[in-house]
């Protein structure tokens, strides 16, 4: 059964969300493109100054433009659905970047097809990580989601994932940040080899089975 819970900054979320009727939300390359290019825009907007902050010091308001709101470890986008691992690092945060990024997406989806009405399944559905295990898993599940939902027969070569940024070091996707999960791994052919176990691999199906978007 799905949890859903209050967002609280400093916590891990399994963030996703399917299409209406099980559709796809993703019909070209360029929609993957345009998804990902908002999703990096928004991680990395900053606050504005305004009319509060006019008496604070200029380190101050330097600190507060320069804050993140959410930090991405993890993600995979299916073409009838994606999978966020988030940390939410200011109140409000996960929201505030789920709703800006859907809507901008829908919005263009809309135009480009001529379409009206919404796109995905309702409010996006969040899960809370709360342990070292279930983090390390659920990095594992969601890279793993192109194969086990059939899609690819080499989940590797699957190009709208974090994967590839997590098991080679010349490349970064600008969206996720792998440091953390990696951190627990001598190295990074040792997350891969984490990720390619058997056993874990059944594991991540036990994970499907009772968080798949129904």
């Amino acid at each position: 059964m799905r949890r859903k819970h209050i967002l609280t900054t400093g916590n891990f979320y399994h963030i996703f969300n399917r299409g209406v009727n099980k559709n796809d939300i993703f019909f070209s390359e360029r929609d993957y493109k345009r998804f990902l290019t908002t999703a990096i825009h928004y991680k990395n907007f900053t606050h504005k100054f305004t009319s509060s902050s006019v008496s604070d010091t200029v380190s101050e308001k330097l600190e507060k433009m320069e804050k993140p709101k959410i930090q991405i470890l993890a993600y995979c986008l299916m073409p009838n659905h994606f999978h966020f691992l988030i940390k939410q690092l200011e109140e409000g945060g996960i929201t505030w970047f789920i709703q800006h990024l859907i809507n901008s997406y829908v919005h263009y989806i809309n135009i480009k097809h001529n379409r009206v009405g919404p796109l995905l399944q309702g409010p996006f559905k969040n899960v809370l990580v709360d342990s070292d295990e279930q983090l390390l898993h659920l990095s594992r599940y969601i890279h793993l989601n192109p194969l086990i939902s059939n899609l690819t027969t080499d989940f590797k070569t699957h190009r709208w994932s974090s994967y590839p940024s997590y098991i080679s070091a010349d490349y970064s996707d600008n969206l996720s940040e792998p440091e953390f999960i990696l951190g627990n791994f001598k190295s990074r052919e040792d997350y891969e080899k984490f990720v390619l176990d058997q056993e874990d691999y059944a594991r991540s199906i036990d994970y499907l089975k009772h968080h798949l978007l129904d």
